[in-house]
This record gives structure tokens, sequence and C-alpha cells, in this order.
């Protein structure tokens, strides 16, 4: 028998760090109490109420949230959410355990598993700490008799005497299954959250969660592969034990490591206190110059000792609990004695996972953390005109650099950079900018403290040029600087809209994505049946969509894709005035007679479509971009075509009356001229042929993602 009292770990909740109480498994496989889940929630959405102020968050003293969940908090504060009900609305849940938000669904809470396999070996816990305290039945009159049994239909514990009076012989309840004195009652039959009348039968191998027979057939698992529940349970129970086993018989060579562990700690403290004296000598030859930069240093040794000593530490106490009767292993067997398949299987899953990930450290020992501190040497060689840029030496620690392809500016800066050898060797990152200006002699660098390899600015000038550089940090050790990249940002503050599916649009020609930030034409079979009316003097119309938003002053700039494979496309923008004029204009039309190399007079054909266009557009198509023949323009016709940039902007000046055309990946203005704005002015599309054109996606402060690594 497996003792109980070795497994504290596995039972704790990570949000309350208390025993598990009513616990749900998270679709990440991670179990949270009931209640901390509810109270997590509401935390957020008091949150954004106040702002995401630090007081919301202690009217609950049993959750703990950490600053980096703060830091999501005020993330997620932008969606505008409020509390109005019992019930938390939030759907993104920060998990305690994985540190990351987790999508619940549409059902939030109510679509999570109860994990009652765990629920009954915290129970089971309970029950051998309080040995001593017996549970006294439910029914007697005072003073209540020590119970005997507790019935799992009633949910109640009874004496002798109150059994026999609740549940007589030849009665329905004289069928009821009766237990061993416990306060932990559960169902018998794992039922469905999604249909609450129907038991669960079957495994989905996608969601890795139990699933009824209608999740299979019209639910959210009709296309997932599933299983039945008595394989999952045989192959899962199979992989578990297996694994066990492997473990156990490793017992030696887990007590051998955690001795090694134990003389690395020791170590570790031994070549810290040498290194902070051999830190202190080399400060004490320059000590009047260098009394800041000693204490300094010292910090930097004494932070990277309890780091080091924190990961030997956490090593430790991850390897004892893979000694039998203790932490994993432990709580693993006391899983392998569950019966019911659709309990064990909820729960069995996410702890095979842990097993394998404990079995693959023990075939590869690694100490987590390196016991000498040769990086903290202190150079005493240099002149003191230096020394305001002391650190410890860079013991290769690579310069990072910025990825100007993955970096966008937008309505907000994304910043992207990444290590030559695809290596993350640094801690953290310092991420500089200052904006361009050549009046300004002096440059002051603004900073900014990042975790990852991306930093979005939301706090940037329009129309402007800034230079970007960033380096990494380990401790104390620095690399040097990034090569300086410079970017421009849009000429005027970004407009939001999609494309409208109502005013004018043609369904039969033109495709739009559920989002409506993508539209298609297809060269399909409505385009073969009119080409029977093609001759010589024909034409063939374009088909228009517009933007669902109108502007009426100021100054705009919006972005957009058009794919290379795109035969036609204009772009520009079109007056409220004229739109009726637009979708019914027979002249804006392509002739097969007026082709450029046919000979036709180009002048006079420019003059009439400069004088019936109802709105400004150019000229797009076979990866060009086609210059409009102006006075201004060049006469040549070859230089008045340009290579379509991957990105197109039109920046829209109603107060000065004017558009422009931008290659949004440099913000260059490739054409500008006058437009009528008297009128709300919408973006307006003209596509023809096969064609598709993609609306650039705003830049926002993205969420992490959980990667899912089965």
């Amino acid at each position: 028998k497996v003792a109980i009292k070795g497994i504290e770990r596995e039972l704790i909740c990570p949000a309350c760090k208390e025993l598990f109480t009513h616990p749900l498994i998270l679709p990440c496989q991670h179990n949270v109490c009931h209640k901390c889940v509810k109270e997590i929630l509401f935390a957020f959405e008091d949150s954004f109420a106040d702002g995401g102020s630090e007081s919301s968050n202690q009217s609950s003293p049993r959750i703990r949230i950490s600053a980096s969940s703060m830091d999501r908090i005020d993330r997620i504060n932008r969606s505008g959410r409020k509390r109005n009900s019992l019930t938390p609305r939030s759907t993104l849940f920060p998990c305690p355990g994985c540190q990351r938000d987790i999508d619940l669904g549409e059902r939030g809470i109510n679509g999570l598993f109860r994990n009652f396999t765990l629920e009954t070996i915290v129970e089971r816990y309970r029950q051998a700490a309080r040995a001593a305290i017996a549970i006294m039945c439910d029914f007697c009159k005072p003073p209540p008799q020590e119970s005997t049994k507790s019935c799992m239909d009633c949910s109640a514990s009874y004496c002798n005497e109150c059994f026999k009076i609740h549940h007589p012989w030849g009665t329905v309840k004289a069928q009821h299954e009766y237990v061993g004195p416990t306060t932990n009652f559960r169902p018998k039959i794992l039922m469905c959250p999604e249909h609450e009348m129907e038991r669960v039968n079957m495994y989905c191998e996608i969601c890795r969660r139990p699933v009824c027979h209608l999740c299979k057939l019209g639910g959210g698992h009709a296309n997932h592969r599933v299983t039945t529940m008595s394989t999952a349970y045989k192959t899962l129970k199979e992989k578990l034990s297996k694994d066990i086993e492997y473990l156990i018989s490793k017992e030696s060579q887990v007590k051998a490591h955690i001795t090694q562990l134990d003389l690395l700690l020791k170590e570790t403290e031994c070549n810290s206190e040498r290194a902070k004296q051999e830190a202190s000598q080399s400060f004490e030859k320059l000590y009047h110059v260098l009394e800041e930069k000693k204490s300094a240093a010292l910090r930097a040794i004494e932070t990277s000792k309890n780091i080091r000593l924190e990961k030997l530490q956490t090593q430790v106490e991850e390897y004892q609990g893979l000694l039998e009767n203790n932490g994993l292993v432990g709580y693993a067997q006391e899983v392998l004695k569950e019966t019911d398949p659709s309990c064990f299987v909820q729960t069995a899953k996410q702890l095979h996972v842990r097993i394998q990930k404990a079995t693959e450290s023990l075939k590869s020992f690694r100490p987590a953390a390196e016991t000498t501190f040769e990086d903290f040497v202190v150079d005493t060689a240099k002149q003191e005109d230096i020394l305001g840029d002391l650190s410890f030496h860079s013991n290769g620690l690579e310069i990072p650099e910025i990825n100007e392809e993955q970096s966008r500016m937008y309505n907000k800066a994304l910043i992207c950079w990444e290590c030559p050898g695809k290596t993350d060797s640094a801690d953290i990152y310092v991420l500089e900018y200052h904006k361009l200006n050549r009046e300004d002699e002096s440059v002051t660098w603004q900073k900014t403290e990042v975790c990852g390899k991306s930093k979005v600015l939301s706090d940037l000038d329009d129309d402007s040029s800034y230079a970007f550089r960033v380096r990494g940090y380990k401790g104390s050790i620095c690399s040097p600087w990034s090569r300086e990249v410079i970017l421009r940002t849009p000429p005027a503050p970004v407009f939001n809209f999609l494309f409208d599916d109502k005013c004018g649009y043609n369904n039969e020609h033109l495709q739009l994505n559920p989002r409506r930030t993508s539209v298609e034409s297809r060269a399909g079979f409505p385009l073969l049946l009119g080409s029977e009316r093609l001759q010589v003097g024909c034409y063939t119309t374009l088909d228009y969509i517009i933007g669902d938003t109108g502007i009426a002053k100021g100054k705009h700039f919006w972005a957009f894709h058009v794919e290379a494979y795109s035969y036609l496309v204009k772009v520009g923008v079109v007056p409220s005035n004229k739109i009726q004029k637009l979708f019914h204009n027979t002249h804006d039309v392509t002739s097969p007679r007026y082709e450029q190399d046919s000979g036709h007079d180009s002048g006079s054909e420019d003059a009439f479509f400069d004088s019936s266009q109802p709105c400004t557009l150019v000229t797009l198509g076979m990866k060009k971009f086609f210059i409009p023949a102006t006075p201004a323009a060049p006469k040549d016709p070859a230089s008045r075509i340009l290579p379509l940039p991957s990105c197109l902007g039109i920046c829209l000046d109603c107060d000065r009356g004017r558009v422009g055309f931008y290659d949004a990946g440099h913000m260059k203005c490739l054409y500008e001229c006058e437009v009528d704005c008297s009128g709300i002015m919408y973006p307006a599309f003209a596509l023809m042929g096969g064609a598709a054109v993609h609306l650039e996606e705003a830049v926002t402060a993205k969420y992490r993602e959980y990667h899912d690594n089965i």
C-alpha cells in the first residue's frame, strides 16, 4: 500500500496553495479548485472595471495573483469587459500552473470537467491526516453516533441503526451503493458538460478529453479522431504502469543524483563566497572610483547565486518526487487505483506526460545550474576613463539582430529580433529607440525591458522616422548593441474598416471571408458566361466593393495586400454622393480594343477616363503598380510602371483634398493627386478576373500562446 503523506505537492492547488477542493481540469491539463477559477476570473473582471488597480485584487485572500498575471490583466483590460453577474463572463483564464492564458471556450467554467480521481485522492489524504477524527452520522438525534457507512446514492453518512431505518429491505433504497465512512461523494457516472443528460463513453484524441456520442455526431468533436473509453483506459493504464515501474527500478539512481545535487549546492555556496572575495579585492584597488560599482557587482553575484541555488533546490525536489511512495510517483500510484475508466482517462493523460518528461530527465541528467562564477571576474587593467562602463566579462553572449521583415509599423510598432545562433542565451533584452530629428543634435534614447524577442510600442509619432537597437542581458552581463535599424511610421493615424457586404456587393463574382477582411474575385463560371457577349467594342465590367466606414474630415491611412496572382485591381477612394454611379458606371470598363500595344491614341483615352471616373483609383495587376497618365507624369509609359510592393497604403487628407498611394513596407509615397472631398469618403476597391485583396491587420499586444507538445 502506497503511503499517502509523501505526495502533498501533487495535491496542492497552484492558485490558493491549499488542498484541492472540487478541482476542475483546464484545457492545458492543469487542475485548479472550482472556487479559485471563479475568484480569479472575478478578480480579472474587477480589475477591468477599476483600471487594473492593485487594490482590486485584495477582495479574496484565497488567491494570490502574481505580477505576471497582473501584467496580463492590464493587457486584457483594453477589451473593456465588465463584471455584471454572479457568473464570470471572461473566457480567457490565466492558468496559475503554466502561466499561460487559456481559452475556456464559449461555455467557460461550465465546459470544464471535474477531476473526481484527484478529488478522491485528496479525500484519502485528508482522512489519513485526521485518522483520529471520526465521521459522524448525519441523521442521529443529538448527540450523533459515529457513522459506519456512507451511501453514495444519498450522499450521506449513517450509523448502523439509521442506515436500517432509511434503507429498509424490500425498497429501492435497499439497492443503494454504500462504502465506508467518507465525506467525498461523487456521481457514479461521469456526465458530459456539453450534453448534461448524456454520459461520456468516448475519448477525443485531439482535445484529450472524454466526450459523449452527441459531441461526436454533431458537436464540437464531429471531425475529431475518437476512441472507445475502454481502449483509452487500457492504453493509458499500460503506458503509465510501465513508466512507473521504470522509475521505481531506478530509485538508486535517483538517490545518487540527489546526493550529487546536495554536493553541488555546497560547492555553489563555497564558490560564490570565493567569487565575492575576489571581486572585493579587485574593487579595493580602485576604491575611490569604484565604490558604487563594487556594491553593484556583489549584488549581481548574490542574485546569480540565489537563482542557481533555487534552480538546484528545485531540481532536488523534483528528483525527490521520483522516489517510490513520494511526490509524482506516489501520486501516480494512487491514480492507478482508480477503476472507473472515464475518471482515470481524464486524469491519466496529463500525468502520463509528466511521467514521460521525468523519465527523459532521468535518462539525461544534467544539473540545472553551473557552480562556477567565472563570468564574474572583474577586469582591473582598464584605465579609469572607461570604468563608467565596467561590467563582468561577456562569455559568448550573442548580439541580437532586429528582423526588419517581421517588424511592422502600423497603428503601433511591432519590433522583432532574433539571435544569429538561434539560441535564447539572454535572460532579458533592452530595446532602445529615439526619433530622428535633424534639428536636435543631442540624442535621448528611450528604453524598455523585454522578456521575449518582440515588443509592441504605442507611443510613436505619425509620419516620423525612428532608430531602434537592442542588446541582451544575462545577469549583469550584457551583449554589445545590435545594428541600428531605421523604420518609419505611417503618415497619418490608421483608419480601421471592413469590407461592406451590403452596399453594391456582388456575391456572384466576389467572395468575402467571414471576418470581412479579405475579398477575392474568381475568374470562374459567371465570367465565362459573360465572355459570350465579348466582341470587338464590347466591355467587361469591374466588380466594386467599398469600406463599411466613411471619413468626413482629417487625415487617415490604411494598408492592404494584393495577391501576386491578381490580374487587375483598382484601389482608391470614392465620395458618398458618387457611390451609386460607381456601381452602375458603364464606362469603367476594360476593352480588348484599347490595349497598350494597339496603336490607339492613349492621350484621348486618358482624357476620357479622367472626365468620366466617379472616384479616384489607381491600377494594379500582374505584379505591377501603374502610375496614372497625367500632365505631370512621365511621357514614356514604361517609366510609369513600378514593381508592386508587398504591402500598399493609402493616405487620405480630407482637409487638403489630396490622396497618396504608398509602399507601406517602407512608407514611401509612390503617387499623389488631388481629390474632391466634398462628401464622406469611402475606401474603394475594384477587381476583375482572378484577384484578391487583404486588409492589413492592426498590431496588438498578443496573448501568450499555448503550444501543445503532444
